[in-house]
């Protein structure tokens, strides 16, 4: 996986050229331009945010299709994206976790969902109102 952030005509002429590179072993690819600073963040996290209320989970069979799924989220409502966690031992799967209040974290989900159903790689996406604090515990 190789990420690369810039102007959008570098981006893209950069994700250009390393797909002529990976000749026949890309399996996806995408730009997305002005991404939300939050994704970075959420892929790099290096200490957990604090969850401030509903959990919303979004699962894809794709890493490139959950960031733009990801980005989408964070910004079609007012959340904060947890975390971004991509292919480590789940197959080429990934998941984001956001969280917000209740009617924000649906907002997100949704929009999120819509991105990775429109591709045919949903694997799940839900919503908790109210977790336990010990789901955030087990999961961050």
């Amino acid at each position: 996986m190789v990420l690369v952030g810039g102007e959008v005509a570098s981006v893209d002429t950069a994700v250009k050229a390393g797909c002529t590179a990976a000749a026949g072993f890309l399996i996806d690819h995408c730009v997305i331009p002005k991404v939300h600073p939050e994704v970075f963040a959420a892929i790099c996290r290096s200490r957990p945010v604090e969850p401030t209320g509903a959990l919303g989970i979004l699962e894809s069979f794709n890493i490139a299709n959950l960031i733009e799924a990801a980005d989408t989220a964070v910004k079609a409502a007012d959340v904060t994206l947890l975390e971004i966690r991509l292919a480590m031992a789940l197959g080429g799967k990934a998941f984001a976790t956001l969280t917000g209040d209740v009617s924000s974290v649906q907002a997100a989900v949704a929009a999120g969902r819509g991105v990775i159903a429109a591709a045919g790689l949903l694997v799940n996406a839900v919503v908790l109102p109210r977790p336990h604090p010990h789901v955030y515990r087990e999961m961050l």
